[in-house]
């Protein structure tokens, strides 16, 4: 398996940052009230990952191993500061619903982990591939846990697409159905511990299905035997 496939396996199932090494929950059960809110921090996300994965394979080789890690944070914390300003000017209505979440991204243990862990010790190309496996891996989470929290506690879906895409992303609203009174226990944080809980089953049970079809033995062919008082 050459080093792109092995990245992509890692940073989208068998690795992923919020299924398996449970990082970051903090912001991913925070800010997943609806699926928008759940792929605008999973963006921002990814846009650091590999950002200072790129800038920490680059400067490896100059940064003295007793302060790299305050170097990697100063790195990751300078890319925070971008993308927050990028969505402050670009998606401010987004930046405001997402709130404090966008500058703790500095402090997002997955970040670190990847810039630790891979980006210092491999080249730029698989350093950036990674951090975009990476952060791909954790935004399918974000999107994931934010549609399943949004369609049952309000009964959309792409509510507040215009905040990241503009407005003509209002045309992408789905109503499922209406209420007066909606699902607080999806909506508030205690919905989104038990729908990370069922994403988190499911892919243990994934995980299971596809070990025992690896390990099915090939089938049997009978061959008859054929003689002439036949």
């Amino acid at each position: 398996m050459s080093e792109y496939k092995t990245l992509s396996h890692q940073g989208l199932w068998k690795n992923n940052a919020a299924l398996v090494q449970l990082l970051g929950l903090c912001p991913l059960l925070a800010v997943t009230g609806t699926l928008i809110n759940g792929l605008g921090l999973g963006l921002a996300t990814t846009l650091v990952l590999i950002g200072s994965n790129t800038t920490v394979s680059l400067v490896r080789n100059w940064v003295p191993n007793e302060i790299r890690i305050p170097i990697f944070v100063m790195i990751i914390a300078a890319f925070v500061t971008i993308v927050q300003l990028l969505m402050n000017a670009f998606t401010f209505n987004l930046y405001l619903a997402l709130g404090i979440f966008i500058p703790l991204i500095v402090t997002n243990c997955a970040i670190i982990g990847r810039a630790e862990a891979y980006a210092s010790k491999n080249p730029v190309k698989f350093a950036a591939f990674d951090g975009l496996m990476m952060g791909l891996g954790f935004s399918i989470v974000l999107v994931l846990l934010g549609a399943m929290r949004e369609l049952l506690g309000y009964g959309t879906l792409f509510v507040g697409a215009e905040f990241l895409l503009g407005d003509w992303a209002k045309s992408l609203l789905i109503t499922f159905f209406h209420s007066d009174n909606n699902f607080l226990l999806a909506i508030l944080p205690p919905g989104a511990f038990i729908g990370m809980g069922l994403l988190i089953a499911l892919k243990n049970l994934l995980d299971k299905r596809f070990e025992q079809l690896a390990r099915a033995p090939d089938k049997v062919v009978q061959r008859a035997r054929v003689t002439a008082e036949n």
